[in-house]
């Protein structure tokens, strides 16, 4: 079943770490399958239209969404701030969290969606966050700036790169090459580093909503297998 966007629930929150409360947006279908937390890029933050075009679709495919600013308007002055991984990931770590312990949404698989930087703080956090995490998308991301959490990483891993970005695509290329768990690189054809040309962000939504969707049923499945025998149905 398909919802109108008339049907979504769109909370707005706070969500505290340590020295800070970090803004928040969270859109809610009615009937979730799975909710995915976007780590937006260097100089981005919550209202990226980029990611909030990307959250719509994954909505139209009932898909919860958080989007949040990982810093403060006065940490994002500074450039050592943007590019600081470590606090990055963290803020996000805390961001999974306060996604597990909220009221409003039900108890679905969790994905990770993070774009420049920001993708360089999913990958790392995945790992922490072990089986919480059920997949990670990437978008025009920095996975090499993930480090030592490359070959850590057990979520499905996708990224996508624009096919004119061909820096960029070496070096996802090769982190990629440091993953061991199930993983993918796609193209996007004639496709810049923030995806303005033509429907090439569609195709971006389109992919990441793909992998989201196949990987949270599998952990669906996953999870109502190991319930205990007491808690199933008769048949």
């Amino acid at each position: 079943m398909t919802y109108s966007p008339q049907s979504y629930r769109i909370l707005e929150g706070a969500i505290p770490t340590r020295g800070a409360s970090l803004p928040a947006a969270l859109t809610l279908p009615p009937e979730p399958v799975g909710v995915v937390i976007f780590a937006h890029g260097s100089g981005s933050s919550r209202h990226s239209p980029r990611n909030r075009a990307v959250a719509q679709i994954l909505n139209a495919s009932n898909i919860a969404t958080v989007l949040f600013d990982l810093l403060t308007v006065e940490e994002d002055t500074d450039t050592a701030a943007r590019f600081d991984i470590e606090l990055l990931t963290w803020r996000l770590v805390r961001a999974v969290e306060w996604v597990r312990d909220h009221a409003a949404i039900p108890h679905v698989p969790i994905g990770l969606f993070g774009a420049s930087t920001g993708a360089a703080a999913a990958i790392k956090a995945a790992p922490l966050l072990g089986d919480t995490i059920s997949a990670v998308v990437s978008r025009g991301g920095r996975p090499d700036l993930a480090g030592e959490a490359l070959p850590q990483l057990h979520a499905p891993l996708l990224l996508i790169v624009g096919g004119n970005d061909i820096e960029l695509e070496a070096l996802n290329r090769k982190a990629l090459s440091l993953v061991s768990c199930e993983k993918q690189i796609s193209i996007v054809p004639g496709a810049g580093h923030l995806f303005e040309e033509g429907r090439s962000l569609d195709t971006v939504a389109g992919l990441a909503a793909g992998w989201f969707l196949r990987h949270f049923q599998v952990a669906s499945q996953t999870r109502h297998d190991l319930r205990p025998q007491s808690e199933h149905p008769n048949p």
